[in-house]
Parts: C-alpha cells; sequence; structure tokens
C-alpha cells in the first residue's frame, strides 16, 4: 500500500568515470531508472526525479521532475531540490545508480519517521546518507550549508534530530552485502551484470 510519502530519485550526477547517463544503464535488460521506479510506485504516492537534463526523463509521466535549485552543489543540493519540492514531510532519498535496493529495507527506515529528521544507515563505512530518509525540517540547516559552499552531505546532522540504523537492523535486508552498491564504473557494472542472478518467474 502506498503511503503519503515522497521518493526522490538523484539523477543529476556527471557520470564522469562511467561516461554515459548511469539511470539508462541496464541490468538484465532493464534500465536502472526503470527499476528504481517501479520499487517506488510500490511504495510512493509522491516521487521527484532532481536532474539537470530534464528532457532524458519526460517519459516517467508518474513522477514530477525538478532541476537543482542551487547549481552545481553535488548530491547535497539535489537532496535539497527534492524536500524543497515534496508534498509530503518526509522523503527517501537515493541516487539513481542503486541496483539493489529493497522495499522491504527501504519501507523499515520510513516505518522509523516521526521523532527525528533524519533516518539513516551507518554500516562500518560510516553513515549512507544516499540511501535515507529526510524531513524537510532539513531545509534550512542544508541551506545554509549550500550558501556555504560545504556540500558534505553530513555537515546539517549536527542540527537534526538523527536516528542512525546499526549493522545488526541492517542485516537482515542485506545478506549479499550489496544493498548499498552503487555504480561508477563500467568495470563495475560488467561485474555486476555478470554476477546479478536471474529474477525467479
Amino acid at each position: 500500500m502506498k503511503k503519503d510519502l515522497t521518493g526522490i530519485i538523484l539523477a543529476g550526477g556527471r557520470n564522469t568515470r562511467m561516461g554515459e547517463n548511469k539511470a539508462f544503464l541496464e541490468i538484465d535488460a532493464e534500465r536502472l531508472i526503470d527499476k528504481t521506479m517501479n520499487l517506488y510506485r510500490q511504495i510512493f504516492a509522491d516521487i521527484i526525479i532532481v536532474t539537470n537534463d530534464p528532457l532524458s526523463y519526460v517519459e516517467s509521466a508518474d513522477a514530477a521532475i525538478a532541476t537543482d535549485i542551487y547549481k552545481g552543489k553535488g548530491p547535497l543540493g539535489g537532496i535539497y531540490t527534492g524536500l524543497f519540492y515534496a508534498k509530503t514531510d518526509y522523503a527517501f532519498v537515493c541516487p539513481c545508480d542503486m541496483p539493489f535496493l529493497n522495499k522491504d529495507f527501504v519501507e523499515y527506515l520510513l516505518a522509523q519517521a516521526g521523532k527525528y529528521d533524519v533516518i539513516v544507515p551507518e554500516t562500518a563505512d560510516g553513515y549512507q546518507p544516499l540511501h535515507a530518509v529526510y524531513s524537510r525540517n532539513c531545509l534550512p540547516s542544508i541551506k545554509r550549508l549550500l550558501l556555504m559552499d560545504k556540500l558534505k552531505i553530513t555537515g546539517f546532522y549536527r542540527d537534526m534530530r538523527v536516528l542512525a540504523i546499526s549493522e545488526e537492523q541492517i542485516r537482515p535486508f542485506n545478506k549479499d552485502g550489496r544493498l548499498f552498491q552503487n555504480l561508477n564504473t563500467p568495470e563495475e557494472l560488467e561485474k555486476v551484470q555478470g554476477t546479478r542472478p536471474k529474477e525467479q518467474s
């Protein structure tokens, strides 16, 4: 059942290492943007794609397309733009190049919303801020960092009520260890294409 929440897809990266738009890379004959949209449609009533190439996404008729309010500010600017246009108090944010999103885990994160402004997984590598839930309460703190050109995503966390989701909580949803994997290079794409199991019919 769709919840009154927003799903934000960040599709504004420069893709310098991949050499092409990562949103349109295919795994098992399915484009990453389509795979993400199909999952989002099961969860969210409101979907926003943040991109600086809006014409490439016009076919995503059930998603709102937004371009960065503050240009050239990286993922933090994309999060700000998505939250700014969100119609709901909370939004889940991820980039377009995460092929192993888990619907149950996204819903688990969303279920923690209410008392917190940021619900973010925390692994041995640190926070996973591009696979997290944010409230619109974050907008003023993010804006302040953007205007100072301080673009570290977690830089505004100290101002907010943050709930870190531990590795113990993450583990049931991440049995193959690839939940937070994203694709930056042709080699990473090739590895995923070569190892991804076929979906059961």
